[in-house]
C-alpha cells in the first residue's frame, strides 16, 4: 500500500473512492492486517525479521504461527536474547500508511470512528471530514513495565481541566484523557518484562484483551480497541521481582520460548554486527596489558613500600581529572596514622615522574 503522500485522499468522500474503500478496510482489524502483509511476505520469499539470527528454525515459525492465528502472544527468555527487537520488527507487516480522522487521539478508523468526538465529526461533516495518515513507525508502542506504572498511565483518566474549559460536565467521554492504550489503537502495543507489572495493572488488562470495556473513574466507556498486544518477560525474575496473574496467561494465546545461539557460527556472527564495536580504547592509564600493569604495579610497591592504612597522596592526579591533592577536610596534609587508603595513590604513580613516585608514603611529606 505504498503511496505518495500527495497521492493520498484528504477527506473521507474522496477516501472512499480510493483503493482504501470502506469494503477493504471497514471491518479489518491489525491482527487481520498482520496476517495478510505476513501471507504475501512468504508467498513473495522475502525474509520474514531480518536482521534476527539463530532463530529461522526455532523461534520464528512461532511467531508466525502466532500471527497467523490472530493471537496476543509473549517471549519468554533470559536477557540479550533479543526479544525487544524481535518484536519491533513486527511492524514491518503492518500498512506503509493507514488512513484515520484527522486530530483524533486515538487514532480513529474513518468508517468504524469508536470516540465520542470522532463520532460527531462525521456525522456533522460527512463526507468533508478531514483524513490524516500515520505510517507504521508510529503505529507501534512500547512501555517497559515498572512498578510504579498506574492504570491512569495505561488506561487513561479523567482530565478536569478539559472539563473546566469546555464546560462540559465530569463524567462526560469528551473530558477523557487516554492512557497509551488507546493511544496505540489500530497498532501494536508491546509491555517489556510484564512480571514487573503491579497486579491490578494487569488485571485492567483483562477487558481490553477480551470485551473491550474500559472503565475510567468508575465511569463505563465503551472502547472496543484494535490491538494486537506482544510482551515479553524473563522467567528468573518471576519469582525475584513479581509475576504473570494466571488471569492473565489465559488470555496470552501463544507463549514462545526464546534462546542463546546454538551453534558457534551464529554467536560470532551476531557480535560481528554493526550494533558491536568492540572494545573501547581508554585513554588514560588503563592501555597497558593487565600483566604488564601487574608486573609494574608489584615493583612499585616492593620498592616504595606503601602500606594501605596510608591517604596521604601529596602529588597532584591528572586520572579522570583529579587535579587536587588528597588532603584531610581541614586542608592539612593527611597524617600516617589516623588515616584512611587512598583511592588514586596506584593512579598517581601512573602518572607522575618518578622522581614523585620514589617517595615513601609511610613518613610525613614535609
Amino acid at each position: 500500500m505504498s503511496r505518495s503522500t500527495l497521492e493520498l485522499p484528504r477527506t473521507l468522500g474522496l477516501l472512499r473512492k480510493s483503493s482504501f474503500s470502506e469494503a477493504k478496510l471497514g471491518s479489518r482489524t491489525v491482527k487481520d492486517e498482520l496476517r495478510q502483509n505476513l501471507i504475501c511476505k512468504i508467498q513473495r520469499g522475502e525474509s520474514l525479521f531480518p536482521g534476527i539470527l539463530g532463530y529461522e528454525d526455532t523461534v520464528v515459525p512461532q511467531v508466525v504461527n502466532a500471527v497467523l492465528s490472530r493471537h496476543h502472544f509473549i517471549l519468554l527468555g533470559l536477557r540479550g536474547q533479543a526479544k525487544t527487537r524481535l518484536i519491533r520488527l513486527l511492524t514491518t507487516l503492518l500498512d506503509e500508511a493507514t488512513p484515520y480522522l484527522e486530530g483524533c487521539e486515538i487514532h480513529d478508523n474513518p468508517y468504524r470512528p469508536i470516540c465520542r468526538r470522532c463520532r460527531d465529526l462525521v456525522a456533522e461533516a460527512g463526507a468533508d471530514a478531514p483524513i490524516a495518515w500515520l505510517d507504521r513507525e508510529h503505529r507501534y508502542v512500547e512501555k517497559l513495565a515498572t512498578p510504579d506504572v498506574t492504570i491512569a498511565d495505561m488506561i487513561g483518566d479523567i482530565d478536569p481541566i478539559k472539563a473546566a474549559r469546555r464546560g462540559q460536565d465530569i463524567s462526560d467521554e469528551l473530558t477523557v484523557h487516554y492512557g497509551l492504550l488507546p493511544r496505540a489503537n489500530r497498532g501494536i502495543f508491546a509491555i517489556n518484562e510484564l512480571p514487573d507489572l503491579a497486579g491490578k495493572i494487569q488485571v485492567g488488562l483483562f477487558n481490553i484483551m477480551q470485551e473491550g470495556d474500559v472503565q475510567i473513574k468508575g465511569y463505563p466507556v465503551r472502547l472496543p480497541l484494535d490491538l494486537m498486544l506482544v510482551f515479553t518477560a524473563n522467567p528468573e525474575d518471576y519469582t525475584a521481582r513479581g509475576k504473570i496473574i494466571t488471569p492473565l496467561k489465559d488470555r496470552i494465546g501463544s507463549e514462545i520460548r526464546t534462546h542463546y545461539p546454538a551453534e558457534l557460527e551464529q554467536g560470532i556472527a551476531i557480535n560481528r554486527r554493526p550494533g558491536w564495536s568492540g572494545p573501547r580504547r581508554w585513554k588514560c592509564a588503563f592501555r597497558i596489558t593487565s600483566s604488564r600493569w601487574w608486573s609494574n604495579w608489584r615493583s612499585w610497591r616492593e620498592r616504595t613500600s606503601v602500606s594501605t592504612s596510608v591517604r596521604g597522596c601529596r602529588n597532584a592526579c591528572r586520572f579522570r581529572r583529579w587535579k587536587t591533592r588528597c588532603r584531610t577536610p581541614s586542608g592539612a596534609p593527611s597524617r600516617p596514622k589516623k588515616t584512611r587508603p587512598c583511592r588514586a595513590s596506584w593512579i598517581c604513580t601512573r602518572r607522575c615522574p618518578p622522581s614523585r613516585a620514589s617517595w615513601n608514603w609511610n613518613t610525613r611529606a614535609s
